[in-house]
């Protein structure tokens, strides 16, 4: 009979809310533990990633646990988004309405898989009480300088008259819509996040327990490269080009340079040229790109010749000037050299328009010379220079820095440190988000809203059609205020905050929830934090973890906290697949683990993706591993039934093993050979028989993987606390010692061999370990063997 997975499950979900065996304090006295999950979206199901996501951490809090750490394991929703102000639009409601059912549904899945949060600590960042110190937050930054407005270009639907996130952009077109997206530029709000870059960057240093793809996804994204700023010139008036590039080695060669279409000097050199009205109409036709479009590396470069000519500095020529759709202002300069030979990029660029090239090192293999009309793509690589005037003959790798320090000499340079992160737009042209805290006035300007007047809430009368910008813009109410200063009309900022500013230091406000007088309470956060172990899916490597290593430091330096970054340990887990692609609605192999947990149990779902593939990597939906998962639960079931009083030597050996195995492997994430070594465990205890001993030890190894069934086994074998409150076994490293001893073989009473055996080893296991001996081979020859007689832990003598 299959063991009552329904009714045990129930028990035990109910059993633990009533008990609130969950929810903590700081405790002194008891060694702290900070496990966290990427906190969701409520979309309102939860779906296999989630469950894989959410069942690493909980065996790893609930591990914790057992071993008498003080466990902080919280859970929350990312509320806010574009997602709930679409469904208010499609289904005519509210998105707090929309929001709070969903949050609703995904509590009681989340509770059905028996995850061990402190639902006492529950936040959702469309709660006004959450919001408020978002708005806190921003105040501050604003008012040293860190959070300030500027026009920027965003993707812009000229139908639905909103910006677009670029995943909102789909083939160059509105997703709702399809109208084509253009870029359109707006006053936003930004937050110096570059004001930190050096410590951004350097700290990675300190993220030892993090996965190094995601440190050096960081490191690029930063991007700090040391380079040159070469100073070209316009022939027809001598106006300053900058020029940033990190292979001055390579100016020589340099035979065109690009400007980006939005750089303030292009329109100045066409004005009266031939070229202007191309120039004019190619720069339109540019701003309904997409920017991820234009930097494609797929996606074939279009470019114009503006009619105009820079002075390259080095050798005097005159070189033409483009404009081109891969060059983007806000990256280094918003103009590059271009030297085709040495530069893959340029190269398909140079040849489309038959453009000069030159070569300027040759590969330091003679035969191998180079020619600029033989290339078939650029060399990248290190070599000699050469047509490099002084520099001839030098190694590039030299002859980067001497060309650099030549042209800072000459005021023809100037050696400069360039860095790839720009500062963070918060700005959302929607409804559904933290409401920026700011009005503007025409006598006083831009003026904070006071921090008494703070939350900022959300008009619950906006209108929702989706069209014409922000609905928040819509409602008299909420824009028409008095200025705090001067008490005359002014307005209210309607842009929101993007949710990515929600989630930068929600794991600090889990450290006290309720803390009415300022995001978080610094002695709550002091026992707490940093985060112990993060765990979410690699999409977040930069973005979300950016962010919140920017917000820890921006609290260090208001001295709120005392630590530079705020998650130890990272672990990024895999995919779920099915049919070797990532499940989907579109793909239809979506696997609902609602379906799963009411035909197999929680229990046998949590078992199943960790047993499946170690956590990092992608994990491919089973059938047959669903259901291999439920039988061995099934078979640990029946255990119980057949207890011994005493187990063997050979049993007790192998727990002790399993305990230590479990235990190192639960500590390095390494769930799938865990449950391995419980299996061959439980197969040993079919073979041998256990006791009670060895069979609890099984059962507090399987808790944090199956925690109903191993506290409804617990509770069986008569223990009234909880299974959480047991002590993880600890193994015995004597008993892991195998004793061995040296045997004497003699044939009809003469030594004519040794083994080598364990201590414990039966008389039939040294009888078939002699006889394969080698050595006896040749005096045994096929004989009957009419005696096998054997002193204990001496001598085996064989008589034929």
């Amino acid at each position: 009979m299959a063991y009552p997975f329904k009714q045990i499950e129930e028990k035990w979900q109910a059993e633990w809310e009533k008990r609130k065996i969950f929810c903590v304090e700081p405790e002194s006295k008891k060694k702290k533990y900070y496990c966290l999950e990427m906190f969701p979206y409520p979309s309102g199901k939860i779906h296999m990633g989630h469950v894989r996501n959410y069942t690493i951490a909980d065996v790893a809090a609930r591990y914790k646990m057992i071993q008498g750490f003080n466990v902080l394991h919280p859970m929350g929703f990312d509320a806010f988004g574009q997602p709930a102000e679409n469904a208010a639009i499609k289904n005519k409601s509210k998105p707090d309405v929309w929001t709070d059912k969903c949050i609703e549904w995904m509590k009681q899945e989340l509770r059905r898989m028996g995850f061990a949060y402190d639902w006492d600590r529950e936040i959702s960042t469309c709660e006004g009480d959450y919001y408020r110190w978002n708005q806190w937050i921003f105040l501050k930054m604003f008012e040293r300088g860190f959070a300030y407005k500027k026009a920027s270009s965003v993707n812009w639907c000229p139908k639905c008259e909103t910006t677009l996130a670029n995943e909102e952009v789909i083939d160059d077109g509105c997703w709702r819509c399809y109208a084509k997206v253009e870029q359109k530029d707006l006053e936003q709000w930004f937050l110096k996040i570059t004001e930190y870059k050096e410590r951004l960057l350097q700290d990675l240093s300190q993220l030892r327990d993090w996965p190094q793809r995601v440190l050096s996804m960081q490191t690029n994204w930063i991007g700090k490269s040391q380079g040159v700023e070469i100073y070209f010139r316009l022939k027809e008036n001598g106006a300053k080009i900058p020029v940033f590039t990190t292979r001055q080695d390579t100016i020589f060669g340099a035979t065109y340079i690009v400007l980006a279409p939005e750089h303030p000097k292009v329109l100045e050199m066409i004005k009266g040229k031939p070229q202007e009205k191309e120039v004019i109409k190619f720069i339109k036709k540019v701003a309904k790109e997409s920017k991820a479009v234009r930097i494609a590396s797929d996606v074939k470069k279009e470019g114009i010749f503006t009619g105009t000519y820079a002075i390259n500095p080095v050798n005097n020529e005159e070189v033409p000037v483009w404009v081109a759709d891969y060059v983007l202002m806000e990256y280094g300069t918003g103009s590059i050299m271009a030297v085709p030979t040495h530069d893959q990029r340029d190269f398909l660029f140079a040849r489309e328009h038959n453009l000069p090239m030159r070569i300027v090192i040759q590969p330091s293999v003679v035969s191998r010379q180079l020619s600029a009309k033989e290339l078939k793509e650029a060399y990248e690589g290190d070599g000699t220079q050469v047509n490099s005037g002084q520099f001839d003959g030098l190694p590039n790798t030299q002859a980067k820095t001497k060309i650099a320090e030549w042209m800072e000499k000459e005021g023809i340079g100037k050696i400069k440190t360039h860095w790839r992160l720009r500062d963070w737009l918060i700005s959302r042209q929607r409804y559904w988000g933290t409401s920026i805290p700011i009005i503007y006035c025409s006598k006083c300007g831009i003026v904070k809203v006071p921090y008494e007047d703070l939350p900022v809430k959300l008009p619950s009368d906006a209108p929702f059609t989706g069209e014409g910008g922000s609905p928040l813009g819509k409602v008299k109410e909420f824009v028409e205020v008095s200025c705090p200063k001067c008490k005359g009309s002014a307005r209210r900022e309607t842009d929101t905050m993007a949710t990515f500013f929600d989630s930068s230091w929600y794991f600090l406000r889990f450290c006290s929830p309720d803390f009415d007088q300022e995001p978080f309470d610094k002695k709550d956060v002091k026992y707490w934090m940093p985060v112990d172990q993060y765990i979410g899916g690699i999409e977040h490597a930069i973005l979300h973890l950016l962010y919140s290593r920017f917000f820890t430091k921006f609290f260090k330096d208001l001295k709120m906290l005392d630590f530079d970054e705020p998650f130890t340990r990272l672990l990024t887990q895999g995919m779920v697949l099915k049919g070797g692609e990532v499940m989907s609605k579109s793909k239809g192999n979506i696997v609902d683990p609602d379906s799963i947990v009411k035909k197999y149990g929680a229990d046998t779902l949590r078992l199943f993706i960790l047993f499946a593939a170690p956590p990092e990597t992608e994990l491919e939906w089973d059938d047959r591993g669903i259901e291999g998962s439920f039988r061995y639960l099934n078979r640990v079931w029946r255990i119980q039934e057949n207890l011994k009083e005493k187990a063997t030597l050979e049993l007790i050996k192998i727990m002790h093993k399993t305990i230590k195995k479990v235990s190192e492997d639960i500590e390095n994430f390494k769930f799938n050979t865990a449950i391995a070594s419980l299996m061959e465990l439980t197969n040993s205890i079919y073979q041998i028989g256990a006791d009670k001993e060895v069979f609890s030890n099984l059962v507090i190894m399987l808790s944090p993987i199956t925690p109903h069934f191993a506290e409804e086994l617990w509770q069986k074998l008569g223990n009234k606390e909880s299974v959480i409150k047991a002590d993880w076994p600890k193994y015995d490293s004597k008993i892991l010692v195998e004793a061995t001893v040296t045997i004497v073989v003699q044939v009809n009473g003469k030594v004519r061999s040794k083994v080598e055996v364990l201590a414990e080893i039966t008389e039939g296991q040294l009888k078939e370990k002699v006889l394969a001996d080698e050595k006896l081979k040749p005096w045994i020859q096929g004989k009957p063997i009419k005696k096998f007689i054997v002193v204990p832990k001496k001598l085996a003598n064989l008589v034929l």
